[in-house]
Protein backbone atom coordinates (compact mmCIF):
# COMPACT_ATOMS: atom_id res chain seq x y z
CA UNK A 1 0.00 0.00 0.00
CA UNK A 2 1.33 3.91 -0.83
CA UNK A 3 1.38 6.45 0.87
CA UNK A 4 -1.53 8.24 -1.83
CA UNK A 5 -3.45 5.75 -1.71
CA UNK A 6 -4.22 5.67 2.08
CA UNK A 7 -4.39 9.78 1.84
CA UNK A 8 -7.01 9.22 -0.93
CA UNK A 9 -9.12 6.61 0.57
CA UNK A 10 -8.67 7.22 4.24
CA UNK A 11 -12.04 8.58 5.38
CA UNK A 12 -13.48 5.55 3.54
CA UNK A 13 -11.61 3.32 5.08
CA UNK A 14 -11.50 4.60 8.63
CA UNK A 15 -15.59 4.38 8.37
CA UNK A 16 -15.41 0.88 7.59
CA UNK A 17 -12.55 0.12 10.46
CA UNK A 18 -14.53 1.90 13.03
CA UNK A 19 -17.81 -0.70 11.79
CA UNK A 20 -15.38 -3.52 12.37
CA UNK A 21 -13.84 -2.71 15.35
CA UNK A 22 -16.13 -0.56 17.97
CA UNK A 23 -13.50 0.71 20.21
CA UNK A 24 -11.35 2.34 17.79
CA UNK A 25 -12.62 6.37 17.72
CA UNK A 26 -11.74 9.19 15.42
CA UNK A 27 -8.58 9.95 17.88
CA UNK A 28 -7.11 6.47 16.61
CA UNK A 29 -8.20 6.77 12.91
CA UNK A 30 -6.29 10.32 12.51
CA UNK A 31 -4.48 10.53 9.87
CA UNK A 32 -1.93 13.24 8.73
CA UNK A 33 0.56 13.03 6.15
CA UNK A 34 4.03 11.94 6.73
CA UNK A 35 2.84 10.50 10.12
CA UNK A 36 1.56 7.31 8.89
CA UNK A 37 3.96 5.29 11.54
CA UNK A 38 2.07 7.02 14.60
CA UNK A 39 -1.33 6.05 12.82
CA UNK A 40 0.17 2.23 12.46
CA UNK A 41 0.92 2.36 16.16
CA UNK A 42 -2.08 3.41 17.32
CA UNK A 43 -3.86 0.55 15.42
CA UNK A 44 -1.55 -1.87 16.54
CA UNK A 45 -2.05 -0.76 20.37
CA UNK A 46 -5.51 -0.76 20.39
CA UNK A 47 -5.88 -4.07 18.16
CA UNK A 48 -3.58 -6.04 19.27
CA UNK A 49 -1.72 -6.87 15.74
CA UNK A 50 1.47 -5.98 14.09
CA UNK A 51 1.91 -3.54 11.42
CA UNK A 52 2.08 -6.17 8.81
CA UNK A 53 -1.26 -7.45 9.92
CA UNK A 54 -2.78 -3.80 10.11
CA UNK A 55 -1.35 -3.38 6.62
CA UNK A 56 -3.21 -6.46 5.00
CA UNK A 57 -6.38 -5.52 6.97
CA UNK A 58 -6.67 -1.94 5.64
CA UNK A 59 -5.48 -3.18 1.73
CA UNK A 60 -8.77 -5.56 2.41
CA UNK A 61 -11.58 -3.13 2.99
Amino acid sequence: MNKLSIKGNWHEIAGKLKQKFANLNDDDLLFKEGKEDELFGRLQQKLGKTKEQIRKLITKI
